[in-house]
């Protein structure tokens, strides 16, 4: 795929390989954070808008998949460390396993499988997004805020 444009983005996603745990200490299932998380200077903040859908991934070997989600809560910004997006996340219940969206055909494309590795922020097209919504049970998506 080339260069991104708004009408391909349904939800950013921010990567990492800490567990929620360490991002946010105390943090329990279910409960909203607002959080800042770095992502690198590209084209793509120029896209990242207050209000966005967004889910945090936790790569790696330990509960790989999305753990958390939310939204972008303000305008990407310089930070002594680099680029950061504030945003609003709920720590899901249970985390929605890669393992399980590698068998979607929805997922195929995604670019959180193919490059894992790859730099914040990355992104679900719209069909994606559904993708991991459908593995969210709907009690916890009723505390989910746009």
């Amino acid at each position: 795929m080339g260069r991104l444009t708004p009408g391909d983005v349904a939800c950013w996603v921010l990567k990492s390989t800490s567990p929620p745990a360490a991002i946010a200490p105390g943090w329990p299932a279910g409960a909203t954070r607002q959080l800042d998380r770095c992502v690198r200077r590209s084209y793509r903040l120029d896209l990242v808008a207050p209000g966005q859908p967004c889910l945090l991934w936790i790569s790696g070997r330990d509960r790989p998949g999305v753990h958390a989600r939310g939204t972008i809560a303000g305008a990407v910004g310089n930070t002594p460390e680099g680029f950061a997006v504030p945003v609003r996340l709920t720590l899901l219940d249970e985390p929605v396993p890669r393992a399980g969206l590698l068998t979607d055909p929805r997922m195929r494309d995604a670019e959180v499988l193919r490059m894992p590795a790859g730099s914040n922020p990355s992104w679900l097209s719209a069909e994606q997004f559904a993708a991991v919504l459908d593995r969210v049970p709907e009690d916890v998506l009723g505390r989910w805020t746009a």
